[in-house]
């Protein structure tokens, strides 16, 4: 009775021990790829628990998600002879998960050390062989991750269709340091270059701003003239048109004052013409001589009447006169 316990203590043992080791688990993010016997399997899995054979089967995880893979201490040798190394370049990329299994099938579960790795070695070393030290380490070196990138990208695109490129970043190569120092010292007379031409920009500047200030100050003033003159010129003819009226306006009342007097005059000549009949002349002469109050005695009397009457006639026939003329 303890041998057959013990059996079945030992059987369930093993078959809990079987079961733990088909039990795998599958993180998100990854397609699970099987082995059997050595030989890749068709079937995939997704997320998740799942179940194989122990001691038959095997599994590897292949991450489908963005990863960084990291190239370190790459040699470069430039077309001068001088061998740089660059630390660090790291290539960011994904794997599509429909094409996980054609991937792992051509290059392993690895498949970025034959489709990245070695890749990244020799098209740096393409590049590095072609340039000098002053285009890779300086002129050049902005492009080198572009480069990679699209050498990269077109294998990829015939050897492993489901494998993209998102990005390539490069560290600065590591150079001689007697080179280096050179470069430093070169920078350092770029940067007292550069700063001395913009301190010549900066005077150029000022000078500029100084010489447009000048003009705009000349500008106004002679506005400023124009204005003036143009105002006082104004004001001169303001003041001959209003010498111009007050001319105009005497002459006019000086003709009104001359219309006038001809008018009283002609009003005048027209009342004593209607006046001067023969018979107000005759009762005129007679009221002179009425109003005679001298009395004269002796032989004279007659010749004073005499010369009264002459004297009344001659006025009255002067006074027709006049009449005529008019």
């Amino acid at each position: 009775m303890m041998s057959f316990v013990g059996t079945i203590a030992i059987a369930t043992a093993v078959l809990a021990f079987l079961v733990s080791m088909s039990i795998h688990k599958i993180e998100e993010g990854h397609i699970g790829v099987y082995y059997r016997g050595g030989a890749l399997l068709k079937s995939t899995s997704g997320p998740g628990f799942h179940l194989m054979i122990p001691f038959v089967t095997s599994f590897k995880s292949v991450q489908t998600t963005m990863q960084t893979d990291e190239v370190k201490n790459i040699p470069c040798g430039t077309s001068g002879g001088v061998v740089i190394y660059f630390d660090k370049i790291e290539v960011v990329n994904f794997l599509s998960p429909d094409h996980v299994y054609e991937t792992v099938k051509k290059f392993t579960a690895d498949y970025d050390k034959p489709l990245i790795f070695n890749k990244i070695h020799h098209e740096l070393n393409q590049f590095c062989s072609v340039h000098s030290l002053q285009e890779v380490y300086i002129d050049l070196f902005s492009d080198i991750d572009e480069h990679l990138k699209n050498a990269l990208q077109t294998d990829l695109t015939t050897l492993a269709p489901g494998l993209f490129i998102q990005a390539v970043r490069v560290t600065k190569p590591k150079i001689p340091e007697q080179i280096r120092k050179n470069y430093e010292l070169m920078e350092a007379e770029k940067t007292k270059l550069l700063i001395s031409v913009q301190h010549q920009k900066v005077v150029e500047k000022e000078a500029e701003t100084e010489r447009k200030r000048a003009i705009i100050e000349a500008e106004k003033v002679s506005q400023v003239s124009k204005i003036q003159y143009e105002q006082k010129i104004m004001e001169k003819e303001s003041d001959k048109k209003i010498a111009d009226i007050e001319v105009q306006m005497q002459v006019n009342r000086e003709k009104s004052m001359a219309d006038a007097a001809y008018y009283k005059v002609k009003t005048e000549i027209e009342a004593n013409k209607a006046k001067l009949t023969p018979e107000y002349l005759e009762m005129i002469k007679y009221e002179a001589l009425a109003k005679n109050t001298k009395i004269y005695f002796g032989n004279s009397i007659p010749s004073m009447f005499s010369d009264n009457f002459l004297t009344l006639s001659k006025s009255d026939n002067s006074v027709k006169d006049e009449k005529k003329k008019i």
